[in-house]
């Protein structure tokens, strides 16, 4: 089976000179830091709003189904309408539309009415807002292939993995005091904070200029949805590469959900549950590490494979010594370090992998359903994970993740 090799490529300095690519790198550090400090945000409307209630927990839950709730429904879905329509239309138009509807939170919020009301309006405007954000999605990850040529992907894989972890971890460590000095600037500044992240996204889109092949658009793609989600998935089988990427990044991706659960577990016991994110947070550094690590192994002409069967094995013995540092915080810390590092190692290069080897016409949709596929992956465990760990203990479970990244790595090489 021929899989394209990683090409020796120039440094990132001919990256920042792509205009395109910069104009879509700027375009993403805005609007995931308005998607993170959106949920602070909706967290703060709530405390706000129900200030009387002893906690206000359960609210916050649901306004987390319905961020997650589209991404199930819809994550297929958009990648097909993504294909038909222009793709720089589609990013501009879903950031307007995002700063919109946050926007629209400000007269919301001037009628007095019943809490329960309120509380279903924010959540209406929370799965309007994620809705959106899944046409975004597989959009930016089929415009790259664009705007980068073959021998630049994996870097510019690299610095978008590295640029997600750092919106991650700012956007969540950063929001409130963010929205805090917004609300003393304005009355509504936190809702123009967000608002504002959003509309700078879709400014700096206005000169991305993909070449794009002519797409059909109107009541075609209606009449067509499912016969192109077919033709998506006969992709992924006609190209067992292809499926298989998408496999691993989907277990990937369930290993870092069921890792955030584990996290506040693991900080119960080493620091404080409210901590949790410090130790998620160096496993976002470890991502960074990785990132910039692959940039410097590029030239060694490793296959994407290899690459990802080495990113496993490091996340293996990561995961098994989590297992032995559950009393050791400065363990703990190393053991995410190294996670996220290993991670890097899977999840750049298959990315790139299914950026090189998808068709351009059908990239839309398979994107679509890898998003798709990704947010279950995300959403299941963190309903099992916590219930697992409680049943058999931390260190077992970790050692459980170890042997499904193990079993993901035999897999692969078979």
């Amino acid at each position: 089976m021929n899989v394209t090799q990683p090409k020796p490529a120039v440094g990132l300095a001919n990256l920042w000179r792509n205009g395109n690519f910069l104009a879509l790198w700027l375009a993403q550090v805005f609007s995931q830091i308005g998607d993170k400090v959106y949920l602070v945000l909706m967290i703060a409307l709530l405390d706000q709003q129900f200030a009387d209630r002893e906690s206000i927990t359960p609210l916050v839950s649901g306004i987390m189904v319905a961020f997650t709730i589209p991404a199930v429904l819809f994550g297929s879905l958009a990648g097909v309408f993504v294909d038909r329509w222009r793709k720089q239309r589609v990013l501009l138009t879903t950031n307007l539309l995002r700063g919109g509807l946050v926007l629209l939170i400000i007269p919301g919020l001037w009628f007095q009415w019943q809490p329960l009301v309120t509380w279903g309006f924010l959540l209406g405007i929370t799965f309007a807002v994620s809705t959106l954000t899944q046409f975004f999605a597989p959009a930016e990850q089929a415009v790259i292939p664009l705007i980068v040529p073959a021998e630049q992907l994996l870097p510019a894989n690299s610095l978008y993995t590295t640029t997600m972890m750092g919106s991650l971890i700012l956007g969540f460590a950063l929001g409130d005091p963010l929205l805090s000095v917004a609300a003393q600037v304005l009355p509504q500044g936190r809702e123009l904070l967000v608002a504002g992240a959003y509309g700078l996204a879709a400014l700096v889109l206005v000169r991305l200029s993909p070449q794009e092949r002519q797409t059909e658009q109107g009541v075609q793609t209606l009449t067509r949805v499912w016969q192109d989600l077919r033709e998506g998935w006969s992709v992924l089988r006609e190209k067992p590469q292809l499926g298989r990427a998408v496999v691993d990044l989907v277990v990937l991706y369930t290993v870092f959900a069921a890792l955030a659960v584990l996290t506040i577990r693991l900080a119960e016991q080493l620091l404080r549950p409210s901590q949790f994110g410090f130790l998620l947070a160096t496993a976002g550094v470890g991502v960074a590490v990785g990132a910039l690590l692959l940039n410097l192994l590029r030239s060694r002409g490793w296959s994407y494979r290899r690459y990802s069967a080495v990113g496993s094995l490091v996340m293996a013995g990561a995961l098994v010594g989590l297992a032995a540092a559950t009393h050791s915080l400065p363990w703990a810390l190393l053991g995410n370090l190294t996670l996220g590092l290993g991670a890097a190692l899977v999840a750049i290069p298959l990315q790139t992998l299914l950026q090189t080897e998808t068709p351009e016409e059908v990239r839309g949709k398979v994107f679509g359903l890898q998003n798709n596929a990704v947010n279950i992956a995300l959403s299941l465990p963190l309903a099992v994970t916590g219930v697992i760990a409680t049943q058999v203990g931390l260190p077992q479970t970790f050692l459980g993740l170890a042997g499904l990244v193990l079993v993901m790595a035999v897999w692969r090489g078979n």
